[in-house]
């Protein structure tokens, strides 16, 4: 069997698959099933809980880093100059494929000469925070646009993929089942519009990588490795699966 062949089959299933995805006009944020009190909170981000990560991530970009490297501001210019840039994350750069997270951890590295920070830091993200307020509301644009990207076709393969212990894919649960209830919750259909958000349950910030983290622990799936690439590809995937959405960071989640 040839290597084209092999290629045009994963093509072909890929794209099959595509279409099965929710009808354009159903697609709705998990915002939609906030409860009004926690709606208004999420849109008035004076009383928004994530308003500390983002005093913090303001401070971050505007001050230089402890060994005295350029600050973010120096380079990028005020956090205005970053509007339109978070829709289109993930990306590829530097020769691999990159989340928000990942290129701010590579200018603090290459850049300003800092260690990168720890995943899931509150540095780390409420400087993605800052950075993806300055879109709030644009549509989320994927770079990729399809299978013919393979870092877009290893993500969706892993959307489909039964995981774990129990078996159970991310598209059994918010492609087949969105809107019916999982014990009290409702089942959302998966679009991350919001992240980094707050949510009441983990009483923090968090990443999509921590929220797909405790999905895998859920069904008994070991998760992948914290710098796996796996990661920014579900994302990628995940993100065109939105594309069009309104950005909401920070959103905010039960």
């Amino acid at each position: 069997m040839s290597l084209r062949f092999v290629w045009w089959m994963a093509w072909a299933c890929a794209a099959s698959l595509a279409s099965a995805e929710i009808p354009w006009a159903q697609r709705q944020s998990s915002s939609e099933l906030l409860d009004a009190s926690n709606r208004a909170i999420q849109n008035d981000l004076s009383q928004h809980p994530a308003s500390f990560w983002l005093q913090e991530g303001q401070e971050l970009w505007q001050k230089k880093p402890p060994r005295g490297g350029p600050s973010c501001q120096s380079c990028h210019g005020d956090i205005a100059q970053m509007k339109g840039v978070a829709p289109r994350y993930p990306l590829r750069a530097q020769g691999r494929l990159m989340t928000l997270e990942d290129r701010i951890n590579w200018c603090r590295t290459e850049k300003q000469q800092e260690p990168a920070w720890p995943k899931e830091s509150s540095p780390l993200l409420a400087t993605s925070t800052w950075v993806s307020l300055s879109s709030r509301g644009m549509p989320i644009v994927p770079f990729a646009q399809g299978p013919e990207d393979p870092d877009w076709l290893a993500g969706q393969t892993w959307f489909f993929k039964r995981l774990g212990q129990i078996g159970l894919s991310c598209a059994q649960c918010h492609d087949e089942r969105w809107g019916r209830k999982l014990g009290a919750a409702v089942i959302p259909q998966a679009h991350p519009t919001g992240y980094p958000l707050y949510r009441l349950e983990w009483q923090t910030m968090g990443s999509l990588q921590r929220r797909l983290r405790n999905c895998m622990n859920a069904v008994r799936a070991e998760p992948f490795a914290p710098d796996a690439p796996e990661w920014a590809q579900l994302e990628l995937y995940m993100k065109w699966r939105a594309r069009g959405m309104a950005l909401e960071t920070p959103a905010l989640r039960p």
